[in-house]
């Protein structure tokens, strides 16, 4: 479970997030929705650990994260939330295998071969990123955060450096390992249609959420819109 009590975010004395709760049950869908500027990137920063509210309590499970001192911040982090962004952030001396093993030895993990094989990345272990297609380097983005087995993944328009038959799969894949692991997701995009997939959806506009509602029914990768 992840919960926002009350959260006030401000930058140069402009409020990004203005007094916002929202709850996040275990394996939910939850897509958040809004213009550029509503603040919805600060949310899922501020749920996530990467940034305080100057008011207001967030909840990770049983840690009231906001209380905690960076490092033990870090700790929560590093031990139940992955990441995938627009930008992929491989790092370019790495191979893809090496990228992938740093989320794996985050968590210990020595099974992690399982998602290069999933992510159809096993022809390509040993290339750097810059030898791969956006769609490649995005699958190697959801390998390293899944090779972490996170119980919260945090996504940053994940698709929004990507062609639509690649958009689609990779939406797809996130969803399969949903299905196969059971994580939460946490989704953040300008892509309306995507919203068709999700459990939940969060609408933001100036700073607070407008509405929130639940799909009676959730689209595939490949029966949304684009």
């Amino acid at each position: 479970m992840i919960k926002a009590d009350n959260i006030s975010k401000f930058y140069n004395n402009e409020c990004v997030l203005n007094d916002v709760s929202i709850k996040i049950e275990d394996g939910e869908f939850v897509v958040i929705l809004g213009p550029s500027g509503s603040g919805k990137s600060t949310l899922m920063n501020v749920l996530s650990g990467l940034e305080k509210p100057e008011s207001g309590k967030v909840f990770i499970d049983e840690f009231e994260i906001t209380s905690m001192s960076d490092k033990n911040v870090t700790a929560v982090r590093r031990e139940k939330i992955g990441f995938i962004f627009q930008q992929y952030y491989l790092l370019s001396h790495l191979s893809v295998l090496g990228n992938i093993k740093m989320g794996a030895d985050l968590a210990k993990n020595a099974d992690f071969m399982k998602l290069v094989n999933a992510l159809g990345l096993s022809d390509k272990t040993k290339s750097k990123p810059s030898e791969l297609s956006g769609g490649e380097q995005q699958r190697v983005c959801i390998a390293r955060a899944l090779a972490k087995n996170p119980k919260f993944l945090f996504l940053d328009e994940p698709t929004g450096a990507l062609d639509e038959k690649t958009g689609r799969e990779v939406l797809y894949l996130i969803c399969k390992l949903k299905k196969e692991q059971n994580f939460t997701i946490i989704m953040v995009t300008h892509n309306e249609n995507i919203a068709d997939m999700a459990e939940t959806v969060v609408r933001m506009n100036s700073g607070k959420i407008v509405d929130s509602y639940k799909n009676k029914t959730q689209k595939t990768a490949f029966e949304i819109g684009w």
